[in-house]
């Protein structure tokens, strides 16, 4: 096998495992504050949405560390253990006691962390300049199956009901549990990259790097300590270079976004009782069509970027202009006061008639602007620092997810219409520095040939 194919079938490999466990974490996501109105106990006094807020703040700090762990450790034991994690969360809700909810939460959030840092890694080292944007597409949609296959095992596991019983939730649970297991022992399966023979002249990274990504898979002679302490430093550096700044607005819009579709809007969904009987299916059929979104613009915007002439400002803008879209018929067709609804559901009415079918669209919606945003963010960051992509992409995790942490919190107390209001500013900033960050990279690279998604 040759070493592009070999890469290849390691970002398939990379990508089936991280849909195995997210089919698992981000179906529990979007059903765990309802599954939490449902549950009868004394014994328990958890909220969804704090639980999500202390994963994605301890998601952040251990973003500091994390570049140390991976490079230690390395990048494939680094997903397993924390997949153990992210299972460990997730079969604590087969019957949870609210010391275990939260001390999970605190765990899960250090997992994801080394995680996704050991994510970009791999994702990089598996890909040159040409290759990035098609791998960064590849693995974003087979990550986004998740969403389909996660969600539909809920729409006809709850269809019909108005009440989550405990069966229903241990049923669930146990099932996701083991799938979320499958997933981290795929990693297994990565093998090591062969390091392919390079022309006599290779272009410069945009940002210089004192070390390769061989520093993160294999432990250097100089000790644990010492490449734990550069990697930490590195981190530090290019977390105030021109280009991270630039992309950091946007990248904090995923994180207000992913709070927003992954959590928030599967609850308002769920809440609101003109959807009928069912309102509580529809969770999961929503996901479903997030799902959707998610994949279609993974595949476009990756399997076919060679066909991309444009660079990537004229992806990141349709992702803003698809999610102003959503924003606006969510803002007419959900009540406002359905984030906070009790577990009967809201009766309020926004200014129309509910839908079903547009809360579905806008659902597809979510998920087509949020992959267009990723995807090339992802392929970005891959290319400017290559070299020090470790870091480079706790950085990227550091800022998603203190956004994210900021939004589930905020989303206990803000009605409806106020966080669409953030969402909107704060995309549109994001949108305008990921456009600055671009030019700037093409600017310096006017001479290279790379392909952008």
């Amino acid at each position: 096998m040759t070493p592009e194919r070999k890469s290849l079938l390691n970002i398939f490999i990379l990508g089936f495992g991280f849909m195995f466990m997210f089919t698992a974490f981000q179906t529990c996501g979007n059903v765990e504050q309802t599954v939490i109105k449902s549950y009868n106990s004394t014994e328990f006094h958890g909220s969804g949405y704090t639980s999500m807020s202390i994963i994605y703040g301890v998601f952040s700090a251990s973003n500091l560390i994390a570049p140390s762990v991976v490079a230690v450790v390395g990048p494939q034991l680094s997903m397993f253990f924390s997949g153990l994690l992210y299972s460990g969360y997730i079969a604590m809700f087969i019957h949870p006691f609210t010391w275990s909810f939260y001390t999970a939460s605190v765990l899960v959030g250090i997992g994801a962390a080394v995680l996704w840092t050991a994510q970009g890694n791999l994702l990089t080292i598996n890909s040159t300049d040409s290759t990035i944007g098609r791998n960064s597409g590849i693995f974003w949609a087979l990550l986004q199956f998740s969403l389909f296959f996660g969600n539909l095992y809920i729409y006809f596991a709850w269809h019909g009901k108005v009440t989550i019983t405990d069966k229903d939730r241990q049923t669930v649970f146990i099932s996701l549990t083991v799938i979320s297991l499958v997933g981290s022992f795929l990693f297994f399966l990565i093998q090591r990259p062969e390091p392919e023979v390079l022309p006599a002249e290779v272009p410069e990274s945009p940002v210089p790097a004192e070390n390769s990504d061989s520093s993160s898979v294999a432990v250097a002679p100089r000790g644990l300590w010492s490449q734990a302490l550069e990697a930490f430093k590195k981190a530090l550096q290019l977390s105030v270079t021109k280009e991270m700044l630039l992309l950091s607005i946007s990248i904090g819009y995923t994180g207000l976004e992913l709070t927003f579709y992954s959590g928030v809007y599967g609850t308002c969904v769920g809440a609101m009782t003109q959807f009928g009987e069912d309102a509580k299916g529809l969770i999961g059929l929503s996901g479903i069509f997030i799902g959707i979104g998610e994949i279609l613009g993974g595949g476009v915007f990756g399997m076919l970027n060679k066909d991309n002439k444009f660079g990537r400002n004229p992806v990141v803008l349709l992702g803003l202009v698809t999610h102003y879209l959503a924003f606006f018929l969510i803002f007419l067709n959900i009540a406002s006061d359905a984030p906070m609804a009790p577990e009967e559901g809201t009766h309020m009415q926004a200014f129309m008639t509910p839908s079903v079918q547009v809360a579905l669209l806008c659902s597809f919606l979510l998920g087509l602007g949020d992959s267009c945003f990723n995807t090339q963010l992802l392929s970005i960051v891959g290319y400017i620092f290559h070299d020090d992509s470790a870091p480079a992409f706790a950085v990227f995790k550091f800022v998603q997810s203190i956004t994210a942490a900021v939004a589930f919190f905020y989303s206990n107390y803000l009605l409806l219409h106020w966080q669409l209001l953030i969402m909107v500013g704060v995309g549109f900033l994001g949108t305008l520095t990921f456009f600055a960050a671009e030019w700037q990279v093409t600017r310096r690279r006017q001479d290279s040939d790379y392909d952008s998604i």
